[in-house]
């Protein structure tokens, strides 16, 4: 997988632009995302989307640490744990695609995109 960074410039009316990127997942499909800082505050609006916690380094590139769906009901909602193993993980950006239709489709771009060391297995924890 590897991210392509979006230009995007400010809207029409004065605001600032949405932060923009894209990943290539191993099929080739491209995932448009948003950028969001790594905050827990964030879960509270997520809604059903795929979510990626990303590495940047210092030169700007980002490396894919873990994937997930996240979903309307409260079983299927993004957890606070979650985020503080991506964090420990190195993770220091969430990157969040919305374009999906259904669950089925969330479930199939977690697949397209997962990493080949999941968070999970890194931190010594059952999936």
């Amino acid at each position: 997988m590897r991210e392509v960074r979006l230009r995007t410039a400010a809207s029409l009316r004065g605001t600032p632009a949405l932060v923009l990127s894209a990943w290539r997942g191993r099929s080739g499909r491209r995932y448009v995302v948003g950028i969001h800082e790594l905050v827990e505050r964030e879960l509270d609006d997520m809604g059903e989307a795929v979510v990626m916690a990303v590495r940047r380094d210092s030169a700007g590139v980002g490396e894919l640490i873990a994937v997930t769906a996240a979903g309307s009901s409260p079983r299927e909602r993004l957890t606070r744990n979650w985020i503080a193993r991506a964090r420990h993980g190195g993770a220091n950006e969430m990157h969040v695609h919305r374009l999906a239709e259904d669950e089925a489709e969330r479930c199939e771009i977690v697949a397209d995109l997962e990493v080949d060391h999941p968070l999970d297995q890194m931190m010594g924890v059952a999936a």
